[in-house]
């Protein structure tokens, strides 16, 4: 993993001020750290920063006015396994580092979703059996190793009639 994989994200939030409406968008907060210097970004419904260092000890600050919505479920998957339909990523929480060859990422997705958290549950545990990823199933969390070797998690907690839940990946 290099932290070129964050490039996307930060330009997809630079555009985040070119739209006038403010929204219940996604939270998102990107910390990542190499030998060659670091991103930070943080954004929320009313704006936030992107924060570029330099290793020579250079800086770029960005301030973005206001957050919109961005389409994260739509790009979201894991082995080609999306959210239950409908769900909606609430936040995202980036933190990767990459020094003296020691590569290390934790990504967290809040997200809601229109069904009760058994249903979705059932539904996600469906799709990774029909992509030939072995998951395994305690209570309403389902958690597995993708194809690249990373772990990861999806609780799934009821909310109201429907859940909201939490995807965490870790590579080490």
């Amino acid at each position: 993993m290099r932290l070129a994989f964050l490039i996307p994200p930060m330009m997809l939030l630079a555009a985040c001020g070119s739209e006038d409406k403010k929204s219940d968008g996604t939270e998102i907060s990107i910390n990542a750290d190499g030998d060659s210097g670091g991103v930070k970004i943080n954004t929320g419904k009313d704006g936030g920063n992107i924060k570029i260092d330099g290793e020579d000890g250079t800086a770029i600050n960005i301030d973005v006015p206001d957050f919109v919505d961005l389409d994260i479920e739509s790009d979201f998957d894991i082995d080609g396994v999306k959210l239950y339909p409908g769900s909606k990523v609430t936040k995202v929480d980036v933190n990767a580092t990459d020094r003296n060859g020691a590569e290390k990422a934790t990504v967290k997705l809040g997200f809601t979703s229109p069904a009760a958290p058994a249903k979705a549950a059932d539904w996600m545990a469906g799709e990774f059996a029909k992509k030939g990823v072995k998951v395994t199933r305690t209570g309403d969390t389902l958690a597995g190793k993708d194809k690249d070797g990373a772990d990861f998690r999806i609780n799934f907690v009821p909310d109201g009639a429907n859940a909201k839940g939490e995807v965490v990946i870790t590579k080490v």
